[in-house]
């Protein structure tokens, strides 16, 4: 693990680089992954910079994310083709190391999974998918119940609880379900 700027160094270049309601979201999400990870006993300083840095690609335009992509030789599939705003997760697991100068696979790796969930999930991995969806701007219908399971059950519940509630919406409103999202949520299940 090693940065090349200091967490405040990373703060201000985001600030710069992200709409001013994006850049509220993502100290949303640092400051939520900091009280997960302290919760469940994860590194606090990773959870805090991966939080901080997860939309650091937002700064593209959604028509450029696939170029962006491509660019990075992330492989672009036929779900994110259709819905390239995916792609901001995996351009930003490169970009974290590109613009901020940070070289550490954990962080990369919970940036690169923390829209849609993958395979063999870390404790980091899940803090940040799940610190995006509660974070303190975040209102939508059920979000209330899942910031009170942050506080009351384990991190694997939690977990399960908001893939379940994401993959209904997107259902409800007749869209894709990625299949990392479902692979994400059967592990958890196959593992009780």
């Amino acid at each position: 693990m090693s940065f090349a700027m200091g967490y405040e160094e990373m703060r201000a270049l985001l600030e710069k680089s992200l709409k001013p309601s994006r850049y509220q979201h993502s100290l949303g999400v640092a400051e939520t992954a900091v009280f997960l990870a302290r919760r469940f006993g994860v590194d606090e300083e990773q959870a805090k910079i991966a939080g901080l840095l997860h939309d650091c690609a937002r700064e593209f335009r959604n028509e450029d994310l696939i170029a962006e992509a491509e660019k990075r030789l992330i492989m672009v599939g036929n779900i994110e083709r259709q819905m390239p705003l995916l792609l901001h997760a995996y351009i930003g697991s490169r970009l974290v190391t590109e613009k901020y100068g940070v070289s550490d696979h954990a962080i990369e790796q919970a940036i690169w999974r923390h829209t849609v969930g993958g395979a063999k999930m870390t404790e980091l991995d899940k803090i940040i998918w799940f610190a995006d969806m509660i974070e303190p701007n975040r209102d939508y219908p059920g979000v209330e119940r899942l910031r009170e399971l942050a506080q009351t059950v384990s991190l694997d519940d939690m977990v399960l609880a908001g893939l379940t509630q994401s993959i209904a919406f997107v259902l409800q409103k007749g869209g894709l379900i990625h299949p990392n999202t479902v692979i994400a949520r059967n592990e958890i299940l196959l593992n009780r």
